[in-house]
């Protein structure tokens, strides 16, 4: 197996990493900037994001939704740019912007023309530091992100059974609140807690600006020192601080009724090992668990449970080790019309330690790392993949490097690593298991 090559590199005056197959660049501004630059001569287009190290898992106790608030009200006006002028000028000159917050980041990004990266900065460098909010922008919007989550999880019965499971699934830990917040606390956040999230978070010391796209490390640097180099690092970013998840030592339940629910279905989650920084390879290894259990048609979990015994019309298993903290590893079953959800869950129970039992399949396991290594190669084909793989791991504390070896870890998985992966962490006492039923009818 081969190693990427890893060579050095220097850009202008700065100590540089550069990963040769990739084009992947690797620096630190004066103020404590990262940026990474990913090179795509292929078409005349960029993708220029920048990240923050926080997220929904970074706010205060009792204002949920505050990091989701602030990336919305970040399209409101600034020193320069009049309300909604953002995203006029990036339309004007031929692109596309928008922005997302998840549990450990936040992001913003602009895909345009190459020859508008400088404007795209320009841009994204005042809204670092000069928002100009008002009253009225925190009621407006306010109202935006609750009728959000109304559109999104009070009307949608697998989203509000979904909260219960991650509730019920983290004892200490803020991924146990939804990254949109809870609607309670949405409606009491306010002017202050907007602006203590962004002057506590929104600085060039705790952000990422990643480039992907027809650019060189020359022309990045330049523009970069030039509109972000010059905003002063803020001396007061303080380590991320995250409450830490207590041992799971008791299997959970959860019984969701809704009547709005079409197909009742069986979700389990397990506490799971995450992606830690030179330290990928357990969560190698549960990555191909999950594609040899779920990860299509001819997946374990489908052979036994869909064609061999028709007891389900789906199943899945899901995982992604790209968090700061620890994640979770899910399964899930449909039954057939007419079998109960209790003995959906026996057979899921019986099909997961027999698999367990009976080891991996050779011919399976090379199937899967050969669609594994496909996928990998896929994600590289377009300037927002590219971008967005670099950003979500280094918001999520891990590399470049690790970013870089990590399909290579991928690879290397053995059939003992995946058993051994699946022993670890498919645990009753680590688990919550969800029921999503129709409501009961009640008897006159």
């Amino acid at each position: 197996m081969l190693r990427r090559a890893l060579i050095a590199a220097t850009v202008l005056c700065a100590p540089v990493v550069a990963w040769a197959d990739e084009m992947v660049t690797h620096f630190t501004l004066d103020n404590g900037m990262e940026v990474v630059v990913v090179e795509d001569h292929r078409a005349p287009v960029v993708q220029h994001m920048v990240w923050y190290r926080a997220g929904s898992a970074d706010e205060p106790a009792g204002t949920s939704g505050v990091a989701h608030f602030l990336e919305h009200l970040l399209f409101k006006a600034t020193d320069t740019l009049e309300s909604g002028e953002f995203s006029r000028v990036v339309s004007a000159n031929g692109g596309q912007d928008n922005a997302f917050t998840s549990y450990d980041y936040t992001a913003y990004f602009q895909r345009v023309a190459a020859d508008r990266l400088d404007l795209m900065m320009q841009m994204e460098a005042d809204r670092m530091r000069n928002i100009r909010l008002t009253e009225d922008d925190i009621l407006t919007e306010r109202q935006v992100i609750l009728e959000e989550r109304n559109q999104r999880t009070e009307n949608n019965p697998r989203a509000l059974f979904g909260e219960q499971l991650n509730a019920s699934q983290y004892l200490n830990h803020r991924y146990g609140v939804p990254i949109i917040g809870w609607k309670h606390e949405m409606e009491r956040l306010d002017m202050d807690d907007v602006l203590a999230f962004y002057e506590a978070h929104y600085a060039p010391n705790n952000a990422i600006l990643v480039v992907s796209g027809d650019v060189t490390p020359e022309e990045v640097r330049t523009l970069a020192e030039q509109h972000y180099g010059v905003i002063p690092a803020n001396p007061d970013i303080q380590p991320r601080a995250r409450s830490e998840e207590p041992p799971q030592n008791a299997e959970r339940r959860v019984i969701f009724h809704d009547p709005r629910v079409s197909t009742e279905y069986v979700s389990r989650s397990y506490i799971a090992p995450e992606r830690n920084p030179g330290d990928q390879e357990k969560a190698a290894a549960l990555r191909i668990l999950a594609e040899l259990l779920g990860g299509g048609t001819t997946s374990y979990l489908t052979e036994k449970l869909q064609f061999e015994e028709q007891i389900a019309i789906y199943t899945g298993a899901f995982y992604s080790g790209t968090s700061l903290d620890e994640t979770t590893f899910d399964v899930v079953i449909v039954p057939q019309p007419g079998i109960a959800l209790e003995d959906a869950e026996a057979a899921l129970d019986r099909v997961l330690a027999q698999f367990i039992e009976d080891g991996v399949d050779t011919e399976a396991m090379d199937r899967i790392k050969m669609q594994v290594r496909a996928s990998e190669i896929y994600a590289r084909d377009n300037v927002d993949g590219i971008a967005n793989r670099y950003g979500r791991a280094m918001t999520s504390g891990l590399t470049v490097e690790d970013v870089q070896v990590w399909p290579d870890l991928l690879q290397a998985v053995t059939e003992e690593d995946v058993i051994e992966a699946a022993r670890a962490v498919l645990r009753p006492e680590g688990s919550v298991t969800g029921y999503l039923m129709k409501a009961a009818e009640v008897s006159q």
